[in-house]
């Protein structure tokens, strides 16, 4: 009985898991492709006569330096939330650790 329970709660914490996982994932990706195809090509005239980066006109600036500089914050960002949902959900690093010793 006691085995049954631990496998049911150890599927709520599973499923919790992945839809987080996949919201971090989504929205992420969301930016991603709003920056780069956006910016870069929906929205580039647009941008081009409003702002602009240096000399370069910003629709410009983001379909060369911008979306890059986003994808590596993007990154650093997907990185930072998926630790903390580890950590969240007992599946980091550390905590593997202290149950190996």
């Amino acid at each position: 009985m006691e085995q049954n329970e631990i496998d049911q709660e150890s599927n709520e914490t599973s499923g919790g898991y992945r839809k987080s996982s996949h919201i971090i994932l989504f929205s992420l990706l969301t930016i991603w492709f709003l920056v780069s195809f956006g910016c870069g090509i929906l929205f580039r005239e647009q941008l081009d006569a409003a702002f602009s980066v240096g000399n370069a006109p910003l629709g410009f600036w983001m379909a060369q330096q911008g979306s890059i500089i986003c994808f590596v914050l993007i990154l650093i960002a997907y990185a930072i939330l998926m630790g903390r949902l580890d950590k969240k959900h007992g599946y980091s690093e550390e905590s593997e650790e202290k149950e190996g010793k």
